[in-house]
């Protein structure tokens, strides 16, 4: 049976998608995004599923630092997952009771609307999830939590309120890491990230060429610090077509040739739009 890591514990949004990719995997909660990767380079778990971005708060910074940084392994499929978010507490509690509210920061940020609207003057913690964040509420009287419906079912908390997102059609993107990655399908992506001489006029410019003389349709295009000094950035590029394709692989020889330095995240099915 294949197992498939996710950031836990059970009740998150990266449990749903773990279980909308492989239903009948044995999925494995881990209490941290960096868990779910050592898992599978350590062969614990054979995939894992990350966010990566959502369409509310943007990049999920953690992963993409994870994926360039750290990560030895391939994206091997994607999924984007439609988000509600819910305020929960403990059975009985009133929303006037409230004096501080967990969730993860990504969640906390999805509902900055409603959090201004309703509770200005409340507290705000970060927890490592959404579903972390529920088992606090019973440590603490006066807490409340964002997470998902999902999760108040699983550790009996109450529904306050439901789609407190600030847009109705919040969704996020998640990857699966693997060892390898996918296999040519005829509608793939493919994710890559590198870096450019970042004191000479015309760099990015020149490897984004690339693409358009093939006419390879960026899907995606973003910079993350480096980390290694202040002013020098790594660029991730999405783009439309498998790593093995003539005119992709054309032209990640040329970007190869011309960027500092490029690493290939792997290609894999587009997600349904």
């Amino acid at each position: 049976m294949t197992r498939v890591a996710y950031l836990g514990p059970p009740g998150t949004f990266g449990e749903t998608a773990a279980r909308h990719y492989a239903p009948d995997a044995d999925h494995i909660a881990l209490p941290t995004h960096a868990g779910v990767v050592a898992a599978v380079a350590s062969g614990m778990a054979d995939e894992g599923v990350l966010p990566v971005e959502n369409s509310v708060e943007g990049s999920v910074s953690e992963t993409l630092d994870i994926l360039i940084h750290d990560a030895d392994l391939r994206i091997r499929g994607e999924l984007v997952v439609p988000i509600e978010q819910c305020l929960l507490v403990r059975p009985g509690m009133r929303a006037e009771d409230v004096r501080v509210i967990y969730s993860h920061p990504q969640a906390l940020g999805q509902c900055r609307g409603f959090l201004e609207r309703c509770f200005p003057t409340v507290r705000l913690e970060a927890a490592l999830s959404t579903a972390a964040a529920v088992q606090e509420i019973f440590r603490h009287e006066d807490a409340a939590a964002i997470a998902s419906a999902r999760a108040a079912e699983l550790h009996g908390a109450a529904v306050l309120a439901r789609g407190i997102q600030d847009r109705r059609n919040n969704v996020t993107r998640f990857v699966v890491l693997a060892s390898e990655d996918h296999p040519p399908t005829g509608r793939d992506k493919t994710s890559i990230a590198f870096t450019t001489q970042h004191d000479k006029p015309g760099t990015l410019v020149n490897i984004l060429i690339e693409f358009a003389q093939r006419e390879i349709n960026l899907t995606k295009i973003e910079s993350r610090p480096s980390k290694d000094a202040l002013g020098v950035y790594v660029f991730l590029v999405d783009f439309e077509g498998h790593r093995t394709d003539v005119a992709c692989a054309e032209a990640l020889a040329a970007v190869r040739a011309k960027a500092s330095w490029l690493k290939v995240f792997g290609s894999y099915p587009r997600a349904p739009s």
